[in-house]
């Protein structure tokens, strides 16, 4: 027992590190998903929304501190008892997802490792299991180091930790594990190849015949039948292949503006997902780098999903020199973890992609204009 539970505690420690730090690297996505949990569709708790952030970061924080406190040996009782009732609240969250079809990503491992409820619901599950081991097992768990070494290791976490969440939401995340980072070809990430699978739908038909109702089950045809059709449902069973960038497009006055953009040689994108959310400092700075980039000969495209009466009037408030487009505000978040932030693009392959607090870093040197509104 006692070295199951040294080797438990090990493993259980990194992988709470691990999953994480994964989260602390992007605590605004994480946030987005707890406002996810938080909807209407889900848990109900629309009270909870506006404070999503704060909670994101207590969460992962936590997450990454009770990993080391385990594995150096830190207050145990505390520490194991935080860890089963953390698992004890992820496994339902995670199964009530998964039974009622709520959320089709848990969010466990940010955009790192994308997984579905049930997946996840297995994961904690087994973690429960290793958890309840080291917890009948608790008196073999004994600190690495003294006293005062490990109360010092505790606090440098603690304050690594908030320091780094600090540098994330006043940046962006270090690590970028999504399909819109650096290097990526946006328009590439949007095909889907010819050999991909596709999607397998089931369709079950009612029809009512002779006074009985009698189903068929296709894979899409309508089937034969002397009845009088009464009823079609479908169940998908199997997704199919979907892109990394499956729902990103580029609108405006409802005529389609993707495929032209993204072939454009210097496009400087301004992403703002919700413009009565976006910060006013920001603004400023998105407007100086817009005027700068307009001059040296950039396209200059801004991208929201708010309406087109809060744009023009943002627009004539701080004196933009561009227009915004129309996008899907779930891709604008997944672009961006800045309200506003700047993509700059050389026929859809993003070079640069700055939170509105880094704007100075941005190259813009003079180019050829080519395309022009």
């Amino acid at each position: 027992m006692k070295y199951l539970v040294g080797f438990l505690r090990i493993f259980v420690g990194i992988f709470f590190i691990i999953s994480g730090f994964i989260k602390l690297n992007d605590p605004i996505g994480f946030a987005f998903k707890l406002e996810e949990y938080f909807g209407p569709t889900v848990l109900d708790l629309p009270f909870l929304i506006p404070y999503a952030l704060g909670i994101s970061i207590i969460v992962v924080v936590l997450e990454v501190l009770l990993g080391v406190f385990l594995i150096i040996g830190y207050k145990p009782k505390f520490t194991v008892w935080s860890l089963l009732l953390m698992i004890v609240f992820f496994t339902f969250l995670t199964f009530y997802s998964a039974y009622y079809d709520k959320v089709k990503d848990c969010g466990c491992f940010g955009d790192a490792m994308k997984m579905d409820p049930w997946e996840s619901f297995g994961k904690d599950v087994v973690l429960l299991v290793m958890i309840l081991v080291i917890f009948f097992g608790i008196k073999y768990i004994k600190p690495l180091f003294g006293k005062l070494a490990t109360t010092i290791i505790s606090l440098l976490s603690f304050i690594a930790c908030l320091g780094f969440a600090y540098h994330v939401l006043m940046h962006l995340p270090t690590i970028d594990f999504r399909p819109f980072k650096v290097g990526n070809n946006i328009t590439d990430k949007m095909i889907i190849p010819d050999d991909a699978p596709k999607p397998v739908i089931e369709y079950t038909w009612t029809f009512n015949e002779n006074g009985t109702e009698k189903q068929y089950i296709t894979d899409g045809s309508y089937p034969e039948s002397p009845g009088k059709y009464v009823d079609v449902t479908t169940k998908t069973i199997s997704e199919g292949y979907e892109p990394p960038i499956h729902d990103f497009s580029i609108e405006k006055d409802g005529e389609d503006f993707t495929e032209d953009i993204l072939t454009r040689p210097h496009v400087l994108l301004i992403v703002n997902y919700n413009l009565a959310k976006a910060e006013t400092e920001g603004l400023k700075a998105v407007k100086a780098t817009a005027d700068k980039a307009l001059a040296n000969g950039y396209d200059v495209i801004g991208l929201t999903a708010s309406g087109p009466e809060e744009s023009a009037a943002i627009k004539e408030q701080y004196k933009l020199g561009f227009d915004y487009y129309f996008c899907d505000e779930t891709a604008l978040k997944t672009i961006l973890r800045s309200n506003p932030g700047i993509l700059k693009l050389e026929k859809g392959t993003i070079i640069q992609k700055v939170h509105w607090n880094d704007v100075d870093e941005l190259e813009l040197p003079k180019v050829e204009v080519i395309f022009k509104e």
